[in-house]
């Protein structure tokens, strides 16, 4: 199931890609309060914007101005809305989002061909183990596209190990959606009631909301953790609720795949210019085929490496490596320039870390300073030692640790409305 245009050669891609952006601009230009206002700002004549690289000629859009203009988004009447979204609001207000019919068909295609990608076929059956409600779109997207490629879906929702195996023990489902820090919690269980994992039918996992991989595309601790125990594919997905669009990885495992008749991606330095081939830079996306509220060059906020040399499953696509960090979310450290992904990877080499959460603040003179709250069931100076060691010798600082106990790392990752663990607590604004 690759739809024809990912086979196609790079000029093709390229030429289909601005055919559709000819339609999105003249769509906003008629039905879009906020793009009709950017554009008249900044004399903007549509009809001359033709090719990709004169995207260069139109203002970014920012989650501030997302936040701010919220409504303004909206190029429907109210009465052509079905369902109501919104962001997770991990750097900001939530932002609310609101889908057609044509918007949710969008949404189970997108995910009809992301599951495909990852190898899923007809006669798979997943098991469903994020949250389907809450307001949250994956959940909804991926019930869409297990029904539309014909897959089976078991919706048993997030957490419940017990409900988990007693799940999949019964409706042996081949494919797992899942945070993968919570496969290892699955193997946990199983090791303790005496399940034996490898005959458990499952041979794969689409994980969502961690990375599973270094930048070299190897899997990371988490991931190696993961499948030391458990003989299953690892597959590492990127999405957004703002992008309506899934990057998953094919088995070739060297990316996401970027489906180019859903989102044109730019990979955007600070003055939002495009990066050199190979640099690191933000995601800049504009999503085509939304009706509802369609974003013209919208900065996600997440710093990435976009792949192009071709890949042995036989797309064409550009390719997203592993989400180095959330540029809101960098930290300036002791002279050393860092991004939370790099110390999850250092915290889930001890498995004596059962829970953790990492506190950004600033400190008098106005520096940034990390504090990470840790969770063990033999909190010690050594394993302390070990810790403060292991971060010098990867990142060349080491930042203030602190022992707590279990149950107070857990409401630190599972505040009220929480959708999915929070790891990182940023008080850089409310200092």
């Amino acid at each position: 199931m690759i739809p024809e245009i990912e086979l196609a050669s790079k000029e093709t891609i390229k030429s289909f890609q601005e055919d559709k952006l000819r339609d999105l601009l003249a769509y906003l230009n008629k039905n879009s309060a906020y793009y009709q206002d950017v554009f008249k700002a900044h004399n903007i004549d549509v009809s001359k914007i033709k090719k990709l690289e004169d995207l260069s000629q139109i203002p970014v859009t920012t989650k501030d101005d997302l936040q701010h203009h919220n409504d303004d988004f909206l190029c429907v009447p109210k009465e052509d809305i079905i369902d109501y979204v919104t962001t997770s609001g991990t750097l900001g207000d939530p932002v609310i989002f609101a889908l057609t019919d044509n918007d949710l068909n969008r949404l189970a295609y997108n995910e009809a061909i992301s599951f495909a990608c990852s190898g899923v076929t007809k006669t798979d059956v997943m098991q469903l183990m994020t949250t389907i409600d809450r307001r949250f779109m994956a959940g909804l997207a991926y019930f869409l596209g297990s029904r539309k490629l014909g897959a089976g879906i078991i919706r048993v929702g997030a957490g419940i190990p017990e409900l988990q195996w007693d799940s999949i023990l019964k409706f042996k489902p081949t494919y797992l959606i899942a945070v993968p820090s919570f496969l290892l919690k699955l193997i946990e269980y199983a090791k303790q009631h005496d399940i034996d994992i490898n005959q458990s039918g499952v041979k794969g996992a689409i994980c969502i909301g961690e990375p599973l991989r270094n930048q070299d595309f190897t899997l990371n601790t988490l991931a190696q953790k993961i499948t030391d125990d458990w003989n299953i594919e690892l597959y590492s997905t990127y999405a957004s609720t703002e992008m309506n669009t899934a990057f998953n990885e094919c088995e070739a495992q060297q990316g996401g795949h970027h489906h180019p008749e859903l989102i044109i991606a730019e990979i955007l330095d600070d003055d939002n210019n495009p990066v050199a081939d190979g640099e690191i830079g933000e995601l800049t996306i504009t999503t085509l085929g939304v009706e509802g509220m369609p974003l013209l060059r919208f900065k996600t906020g997440d710093m990435v490496t976009a792949h192009t040399e071709a890949c042995s499953c036989g797309r064409n696509t550009m390719r997203l490596g592993p989400v180095v960090g959330r540029k809101k979310q960098m930290i300036k450290y002791k002279g050393t320039t860092l991004y939370p992904p790099a110390m999850d990877n250092i915290l889930n080499d001890f498995t004596e870390v059962q829970a953790y959460v990492i506190e950004i603040s600033k400190n008098a003179i106005g520096t940034d300073e990390i504090c990470i709250k840790i969770a063990s069931k033999n909190p010690n100076i050594k394993l302390l030692s070990n810790i403060k060691d292991h971060f010098r010798a990867k990142l060349r600082v080491s930042p203030t640790i602190e022992f707590h106990d279990k149950e107070t790392i857990q409401k630190l990752q599972f505040p009220v409305m929480s959708r999915k663990p929070i790891l990182l607590i940023d008080k850089r604004k409310q200092d």
